[in-house]
């Protein structure tokens, strides 16, 4: 269960780390707690499950990187976990997914993001990819990306404005 703090902490951090050279002393400052105090509650809630992870979102396009390919594939359900690894640990893959599969219209269950500066570079990855995966690949597809989205995760609203929202 989390108590005020943790929501406090949340709502502190839901729209991303302060660009400071120490992040969770800012964070702790301003929450009046200390930095180690502020990592643990993060921690504790990583380990319950609340915040699933916390990572960097690069803006790939100002890194150079303008060619963004969601890579779909088609493998055999028995193989997601060890082949979803191997393609994962590629240092070009960003994201990488088991997805349920929506037969008839949708029969990919492993997705994986690629980045590259030229359309070449991606082709490259998505042949390693399918080198990779072999016989396993019973089919796939990329989704190039026509323009970049605003990134954000999940995002709680205060207490006040969930009541102010809800009919009586």
């Amino acid at each position: 269960m989390l108590d005020a703090t943790d929501r406090k902490l949340i709502e502190a951090t839901q729209a991303g780390l302060p660009l400071t050279p120490e992040p969770y002393q800012a964070i702790a400052e301003k929450l009046g707690l200390t930095a180690d105090e502020v990592m643990a509650r993060l921690s504790a809630m990583q380990d319950s499950g609340v915040i699933r992870r916390i990572g960097a979102v690069p803006n790939h396009y100002k890194l150079g990187y303008r060619y963004n390919g969601m890579t779909v594939w088609d493998l055999p359900d028995d193989k997601i976990d060890e082949l979803g690894q191997q393609v994962g640990q590629l240092a070009f893959v960003s994201h990488c997914y088991h997805r349920p599969r929506h037969l008839p219209d949708w029969s990919y269950n492993l997705f994986a993001m690629v980045h590259g500066k030229t359309q070449a570079d991606v082709d490259r990855q998505i042949k390693q990819i399918t080198d990779l995966l072999g016989d396993h690949n019973r089919g796939c597809d990329v989704l190039y990306s026509t323009k970049i989205l605003k990134k954000t995760g999940f995002r709680s609203r205060s207490k006040s404005t969930l009541s102010d929202s809800v009919d009586p």
